[in-house]
């Protein structure tokens, strides 16, 4: 079984190859998928079973959510797209305060998707919007959206050139993308490397 699913896997990537020559395959981190994009090596996606991970008490002590949120300077009308939403930790807090607004929490995980429409009924949270993103695009109206986050999801993009294209196409002429990541610089992040960005990268990979 283990050997039918490689073989089968790695069909798949050549024919990817093939049509996205942007892309190149060889092994890397063990929790890589084997593609790189621009020289970095993309992650393998956190499955729903980690939600509990996001929900973590600690998490505002650790990353200073409310900070990030804060510097976006969200105006109450203003419609934002959380891509990779997960448990709808970040989508929950920018819908109180674009109250008049609204924020579509965008994930290409069910379970994530069901956890956030969960809480919109037990919050009695009306301003937000499931959508079910794909790996090439988030599924949401050209010229809709005015301000972006991706927190912590965007180098598990399978389709990182696509992705962006597709916000691009969503986002209003003067939208913004805010692009969270941890930080590649800082070796003292507890936190696996394939798993951080550099400054550096992030900035050629959204010049592309």
């Amino acid at each position: 079984m283990h050997c039918s699913c490689s073989c089968q896997h790695a069909r798949t990537l050549k024919k990817d190859a093939q049509s996205h020559p942007k892309y190149t395959y060889k092994s890397g981190d063990p929790n890589g998928i084997g593609k790189w994009y621009m020289g970095r090596e993309i992650a393998h996606v956190m499955g729903f079973q980690g939600i509990g991970w996001l929900e973590r008490t600690e998490r505002e002590e650790e990353e200073n959510t409310s900070l990030l949120i804060k510097n976006m300077s969200i105006s109450p009308s203003e419609v934002i797209a959380d891509i990779g939403a997960g448990s709808g930790y970040h989508a929950l807090r920018m819908a109180s305060i674009a109250r008049d607004g609204l924020v579509y929490a965008v994930d290409i995980q069910p379970e994530m998707l069901n956890a956030i429409e969960q809480k919109k009924v037990s919050e009695d949270i009306n301003n937000i919007i499931t959508v079910k993103g794909d790996e090439r695009s988030v599924n949401l109206e050209a010229n809709s959206i005015d301000k972006v986050l991706m927190v912590d999801v965007y180098h598990e993009f399978n389709f990182p050139f696509e992705m962006v294209a597709s916000i691009k196409k969503a986002l209003k002429p003067n939208g913004k993308i805010f692009l969270i990541e941890y930080k590649g610089e800082d070796g003292s992040i507890p936190i696996k490397t394939i798993h951080k960005m550099t400054l550096k990268q992030a900035v050629k990979e959204f010049e592309a």
